[in-house]
C-alpha cells in the first residue's frame, strides 16, 4: 500500500513521519514500522512518527513507533520534528504554537522564528514509582543512588520526563563503550518498563555532553527527553544551573528548567531531509 511520507532529524535522531489524520490508528504496524527503519532494507529512521487528530481539545495526537517496534510515551526530537511536519503540512494555515497529546500527557511545541522548535515538556517525575524503578522506596526520590551495572558500580538518578531515564555522571563520555554497557542498563531488573540511560561529563554547570542508549532504539546521536532528564539530574545532584547547554553527538540542545513553575522547555532545530510518496509495505 503505498503511503506518503516525509524524513526529518532533531539532532541526527531521525524519523519518517506519516500524515496520519484521516485516522485515529497509526496506519502502519509495530511490524511494519520496524521493515521502513531498517536502514538497508527499509527507509532507514530512530523510529516512525504518526500526526493523527486531536484528543480532548488538542490539535493533534503523536504516537511513535522505536525501530525495535516498541511504543515509547514521549520523544523530545521527535515531538519537534512532528511540529515542523505539521506547519508544513498546513501551509498557510500554519500556527506557531501547537498541543499536542502524548501517551506522556499534552506538549506544546512552538516554532520560532530562527527556525528552532521550543517544547514545554511539563513537569519532571522523581518519584520511583513515576519512573519507574525499584532502586528506592516508590514514594522516594532516586538521586545519586548505586547500581551494579556489567561490573561496575554506578552512581545514578533517575527522572521520568513521561518516559524513564536514569543518568550517571562519568569524566569522559567518550570513553563509555555505549553498546556494551547501554543494554545491560536498559534490561535491567530494577527498571520494569526498561529505561533510557544517559551518560554525562560536565564541562562547566550551564555546559555538559552527552551521549544515550535509548530505550528500543539503542544508539542515536541525540535524544531530548533525556536532554531535559540529564538537566534535572544535574540540577538535583548540585552539578548543573538550571538553564544548561547540553552537546549531543548530532548538535546542541537549550534545556531550561524554570524553578518557580517547574516545568521543563527545550529548544533545538528539526530539518526535513526528503519526502515521498510510495513508501510500500506488505500488509
Amino acid at each position: 500500500m503505498p503511503i506518503e511520507f516525509a524524513k526529518y532529524h532533531g539532532l541526527g535522531n531521525d524519523f519518517i513521519l506519516i500524515d496520519n489524520r484521516h485516522s485515529s490508528e497509526p496506519v502502519l504496524t509495530p511490524e511494519q514500522a520496524v521493515s521502513v527503519c531498517d536502514r538497508h532494507f527499509g527507509i532507514g529512521a530512530d523510529g516512525v512518527i504518526f500526526a493523527l487528530p486531536g484528543q480532548n481539545g488538542t490539535d493533534y495526537t503523536m504516537r511513535i513507533f522505536n525501530s525495535d517496534g516498541s511504543e515509547p510515551e514521549m520523544c523530545g526530537n521527535g515531538i519537534r520534528c512532528l511540529a515542523k511536519f505539521i506547519a508544513d503540512l498546513e501551509g498557510e494555515k500554519a500556527k506557531t504554537e501547537y498541543r499536542i497529546h502524548t501517551l506522556a500527557g499534552v506538549i506544546s511545541p512552538e516554532l520560532l522564528v530562527d527556525g528552532q522548535v521550543k517544547v514545554d515538556m511539563g513537569v519532571p517525575r522523581l518519584l520511583a514509582a513515576e519512573i519507574p524503578t525499584t532502586l528506592a522506596a516508590p514514594d522516594a526520590k532516586v538521586i545519586d543512588v548505586p547500581i551494579e551495572v556489567a561490573d561496575k558500580s554506578w552512581s545514578v538518578t533517575c527522572v521520568s520526563m513521561g518516559n524513564p531515564h536514569c543518568i550517571t555522571f562519568v569524566d569522559d563520555v567518550s570513553a563509555v563503550a555505549l553498546e556494551t554497557v547501554g543494554p545491560q542498563f536498559e534490561n535491567n531488573p530494577a527498571f520494569p518498563q526498561r529505561i533510557n540511560t544517559e551518560f554525562i561529563q560536565v564541562i562547566r554547570r550551564d555546559y555538559v555532553k552527552m551521549r544515550v542508549w535509548e530505550r528500543g532504539a539503542g544508539v542515536t546521536l541525540a535524544c531530548g527527553t533525556g536532554a531535559c532528564a540529564s538537566v534535572v539530574a544535574g540540577v538535583l545532584v548540585g552539578k548543573c544551573d538550571r538553564t544548561t547547554a547540553v552537546e549531543l553527538p548530532g548538535g546542541v540542545l537549550e534545556i531550561e528548567w524554570a524553578e518557580v513553575s517547574g516545568r521543563i522547555y527545550m529548544t533545538g532545530p528539526a530539518k526535513r531531509v526528503f519526502t515521498g510518496c510510495q513508501l510500500t509495505v506488505d500488509s
